[in-house]
């Protein structure tokens, strides 16, 4: 009688074990991993985040997998990278990217959601990061809705695949950078945590057209000094820092290197980034030892930066490098922020052994000191 009830139960926990499964929106079958339990979700919290965007490829398998807590896949659906992140229990998390215009109307929004939530169960994905930065008017339709998305999202991911979760990518400073009036607050109080895109800061250029550097010290610091100052808890800010650099040709190269760049206005602003391409970290590294100043360092921005010449005119490259990234990881042990990420981290080279020492000193620098 003891060993048919233990037959019994061992059916019914096998019962459980597939409905669980089924509920995730994928049969054990569909399963790319050798071992089926690494098609569950990754659960429990980490106590420091490093989130890692990767744009696709095979760079994952050089990644530092015992530090890395999620990756946030912005390529081609790769199920191996699911199952290697898995087996070092890695989250890997959907793109969540649409128009705020098409998430105006709530069955819109509830249709997409929905979607997405069958697209991380099927890939046997971990959550979604929010990528949304159209520009909202303050307490317009869009600035609602935006919101509601979010605490949507993340209550239906939550619901249908434990463990899962749910972030959202802010600008460097809340306010109305870029346009975006985004109720920060109320999005970070919505999901699980914002990841703060330290980068780009001269997407809006309001003085003169002259080039600067694309995450000065001084402005990442007062980024974060107004998240919380909104009331948004620490432990739930990751700080986004850039693997990649600009490279601005002069319209003139002025006394202190200052240099003029075309205007070219973005968003209501005069000038900007636009006026230069981004260059992987990768590559600028390259262009350094034929530049005709070699490395400088600005000590007001923090940042280093070098010029180069093609043909006649002058070009300046704004970037960060391990010590400038190591600096503003300290902030987050200053103000007790809940970890570090990048974008992103195929912007280095890990295939050339002569980069191998700049690849690994750009890791590093992400310890916080």
């Amino acid at each position: 009688m003891a060993g048919q009830r233990e037959g019994e139960l061992c059916v019914r926990v096998l019962a459980l074990a597939l409905a669980a499964i089924f509920a995730l929106g994928a049969r054990a079958d569909d399963c790319p991993c050798a071992d089926n339990a690494l098609c569950r979700p990754v659960s429990g919290d980490k106590s420091f985040e490093l989130l890692v965007f990767d744009v696709g490829g095979t760079d994952w398998t050089h990644y530092d997998f015992s530090r890395v807590t999620t990756i946030a896949a912005f390529g081609i659906y790769d199920p191996q990278l699911i199952c290697h992140a898995h087996a070092h229990n890695v989250r890997v998390v959907l793109k969540g990217d649409v128009p705020i215009k098409n998430i105006l109307d709530r069955t819109q929004r509830k249709n997409w959601i929905s979607d997405k939530v069958q697209l991380a169960k099927q890939q046997f994905m971990d959550g979604i990061n929010l990528d949304l930065e159209d520009p909202v008017e303050l307490k317009s339709e869009g600035y609602y809705a935006l919101t509601q998305l979010v605490n949507e999202t993340t209550q239906a991911f939550h619901r249908d695949i434990p463990g899962s979760k749910v972030t959202f990518d802010v600008a460097w400073k809340p306010g109305c950078v870029d346009g975006r009036c985004y109720d920060y607050a109320a999005i970070a109080a919505s999901c699980d945590f914002i990841f703060v895109m330290s980068y780009d800061m001269q997407s809006q250029i309001w003085d003169d057209c002259i080039a600067k550097a694309n995450a000065p010290y001084n402005q990442t610091l007062l980024g974060y000094t107004d998240y919380l100052n909104l009331g948004i808890p620490a432990t739930k800010i990751v700080m986004g820092v850039p693997w990649y650099g600009y490279d601005y040709p002069c319209l003139q190269l002025l006394e202190g290197d200052r240099c003029m760049i075309r205007s070219i206005p973005f968003r209501g602003a005069p000038c900007s980034d636009l006026a230069a391409p981004q260059v992987p970290y990768d590559v600028l590294m390259q262009l350094l030892p034929r530049s005709i100043t070699g490395r400088f360092w600005d000590d007001v921005q923090k940042t280093p930066y070098f010029i180069y010449m093609v043909n006649d005119t002058y070009h300046q490259v704004w970037y960060d490098d391990p010590q400038s990234i190591s600096m503003k990881a300290a902030i987050i042990n200053k103000l007790n922020l809940h970890g570090i990420g990048m974008w992103n981290a195929n912007l280095l080279n890990y295939d050339d052994p002569k980069a191998a020492v700049q690849t690994k000193e750009m890791w590093n620098a992400l310890i916080p000191h």
